[in-house]
């Protein structure tokens, strides 16, 4: 079932505000709704389970899935001051703090922390990075038989994702697919804990990928 347009509307006037203040890029704003409605179709009501959005920027998708499924729990990661203090304000002003975070830090170094290593049920995230250095990164978070989903550029093929570079994470491939909003979308299963040298310190998965 997809997820009535209403729902998340409630993040316009923030996302509005977030545009204006840089951390939303030029363009409508409604575009990035139907994007988070593309993460809800893909990955389908996920219950009771723990959440963290990967680089949450503005909230997406974080946050707008965090409406769209009322029984989740939700970590929204940034390692911006300035984004972080604004997902605070956005999370009170919604009245989901009591089940949405916001954690300001880099994601090598909190994935090491036991607050929040192997917790995770779902990892998702934007293309804002290399494929490698998402993967590592969302790696540390995710309990065995979680699964990361990434926002993937159109031309994207399943070359993006190897399978013998992700065995190393404890990762494979699960499939590339398309939501009916034109969104494309990549799916990674982690089939065994992240070996705990992974994600390496800061800066090193972008600067030296795995793949």
């Amino acid at each position: 079932m997809r997820p009535a347009r209403s729902e998340i509307s409630v993040l316009l006037p923030l996302l509005r505000e977030a545009q204006t203040a840089g951390l939303v890029g030029p363009g409508s704003v409604e575009a990035h709704l139907d994007h988070v409605r593309g993460f809800a179709e893909v990955i389908g009501d996920p219950g009771l389970g723990r959440m963290l959005d990967l680089g949450s920027g503005a909230g997406l998708p974080g946050l707008g899935l965090a409406l769209l499924w009322p029984a989740s729990r939700w970590v929204l990661l940034d390692g911006r001051r300035r984004s972080a203090e604004f997902l605070s304000e956005a999370v009170g002003r919604l009245g989901v703090d009591g089940r949405v975070n916001v954690v300001e830090g880099r994601a090598e170094v909190v994935a090491h922390d036991p607050a929040y290593r192997a917790t995770m049920d779902l990892v998702v995230a934007r293309s804002v990075a290399s494929p490698s250095a998402v993967a590592e990164c969302a790696a540390g978070f995710l309990l065995a038989g979680g699964r990361l989903v990434v926002s993937d550029p159109p031309a994207a093929t399943e070359g993006r994702w190897p399978k013998v570079a992700l065995d190393r994470l404890g990762m494979r491939p699960s499939n590339l697919t398309e939501s009916s909003r034109g969104f494309h979308f990549s799916v990674v299963d982690q089939l065994s804990l992240c070996p705990e040298p992974y994600p390496r310190r800061t800066g090193v998965p972008a600067r030296r990928p795995l793949f």
